[in-house]
């Protein structure tokens, strides 16, 4: 990590809004989670799902949410259990268990997307300020 003496107050500042714009974003996310009855690690388990283009395998849901296999194995029981994903068998590779959501699934990631979706919409303004004048990317 190369180390300089060239920042100024105004990057540690952008450094911090950003920071905080997210933690905020990821409580009130939380949130929105909870009031949905979902913990949010399942709110981003049906998202990894929803989101993936296809029915993901295990391994592509632990890729999306940073997990070890092991511990997406665990958070599916709990939502299989929770009538929000089913495990399908993959055509291709009957080692590889792929997941699909559930009607009750869907319609949950559904509601929630839409929040979110307004949510980010109401803070772009603020995002965008921040690395509207960053230098670019080596």
């Amino acid at each position: 990590m190369p180390v300089t003496s060239s920042l100024t107050d105004d990057d540690y500042r952008r450094l911090l809004d950003f920071r905080d714009g997210l933690r905020r974003f990821q409580r009130w996310s939380e949130d929105r989670a909870k009031a949905a009855g979902l913990t949010p690690a399942q709110h981003q388990l049906l998202l990894a799902v929803r989101g993936h283009g296809g029915a993901p395998s295990i391994r592509d849901a632990a890729d999306h949410l940073l997990l070890r296999h092991h511990s997406v194995v665990e958070l599916v029981d709990r939502a299989v259990d929770g009538g929000l994903v089913e495990r399908i068998d993959d055509d291709a590779d009957q080692r590889v268990i792929r997941l699909q959501l559930t009607p009750e699934g869907t319609r949950r990631i559904e509601l929630l997307a839409a929040a979110h979706l307004e949510e980010l919409s109401r803070l772009r303004p603020r995002f965008e300020s921040l690395w509207s004048d960053l230098p670019p990317a080596p």
